[in-house]
């Protein structure tokens, strides 16, 4: 397989990655193709897991054997590139929250734009090309839109992946006591939190909705997410000492920044490990290195 070859090289991955990735690859290639056989139209396939689990790049390999092995078009879309821009969060974090400021939990993404981007490429009809907006992880910001992807549709399989795709909300009581030092010192209230809460009981609710297939990569544990979160920080200073950079700062967080940023995430994180494993159609167990052990289906709760 010369394109997952080019996957490992290119995403400095491990050797063995595409051989224990098509474990989990071809079982579920073969359920989204009797899916899509089965409903006649495009479908939407959620792939969710915890900062640093490696969603991003399983999607892309899935995609790659969806089109390879299956013969069906594929997408993949990062929940991420639906953020709402700085300035909107800026706005945002001065009306609502301060902590709205920073981009990762729900209440931070444009959920209408993320509906129309699926809706645009499920849409049957004739063949064309859809605007998909890309979010710049350097800058912090949604980049121009004439920077966005062109991708064909319609797609047989959008493989719409994110952190926190597919969560639901937790019961009120849950909420009452901080999980971290960024909620105690700066949510005593627990204003952001609710706030949370309350975008997953409603428009993330419809949005998750969407998804005809749910699939989990579950982390060991939360204590691994700041581990893993910091080599994508690696990758992203190495991709900018690699290209021509001029007079630009390097991208990426300090140690401190990250460890701050990441606890934006572990309520929710921490809550999905606990529940998503009882509704979502399959999980694919992550281990303590990094590498995916097995996949297990469930039956979704209704």
């Amino acid at each position: 397989m010369r394109w997952a070859e080019e996957l490992v090289v290119g995403h400095r991955l491990p050797a063995d990655y595409a051989g224990t990735a098509q474990e989990c690859a071809g079982p579920l290639a073969e359920r989204i193709r009797r899916l899509r056989t089965a409903t006649g139209r495009p479908i939407i396939v959620g792939i969710s897991g915890a900062q640093g689990s490696g969603k991003t790049t399983f999607a892309r390999f899935l995609s790659k054997w969806l089109g390879r092995r299956m013969q069906l078009s594929a997408v993949c879309i990062p929940l991420d590139d639906v953020y709402l821009t700085k300035a909107r969060r800026r706005r945002l974090s001065r009306r609502a929250h301060p902590l709205l400021a920073t981009r990762g939990v729900p209440g931070t993404h444009d959920v209408p734009l993320a509906r129309r981007v699926l809706d645009a490429l499920t849409h049957p009809g004739a063949a064309r090309k859809v605007a998909v907006p890309v979010f710049d992880k350097a800058t912090d910001d949604r980049a121009p839109e004439q920077d966005w992807r062109r991708v064909d549709a319609p797609a047989d399989v959008v493989l719409f992946e994110g952190w926190c795709l597919g969560a639901r909300p937790q019961a009120p009581e849950s909420l009452s006591d901080p999980v971290n030092e960024l909620e105690a010192s700066e949510d005593g209230n627990g204003a952001w939190r609710t706030g949370v809460n309350d975008r997953l009981r409603t428009d993330y609710a419809e949005l998750f909705a969407r998804l005809d297939l749910l699939i989990m990569l579950r982390v060991p544990s939360f204590e691994r997410v700041l581990e893993w979160r910091s080599l994508q920080e690696d990758k992203l200073r190495e991709r900018f000492r690699d290209g021509p950079r001029g007079d630009a700062k390097p991208p990426g967080m300090s140690d401190a920044e990250l460890a701050r940023f990441v606890q934006h995430y572990e309520r929710l994180t921490r809550h999905m490990l606990k529940t998503m494993p009882d509704y979502a159609d399959a999980v694919i167990d992550i281990d303590e290195k990094h590498r995916m052990t097995g996949l297990s289906w469930r039956t979704r709760s209704q």
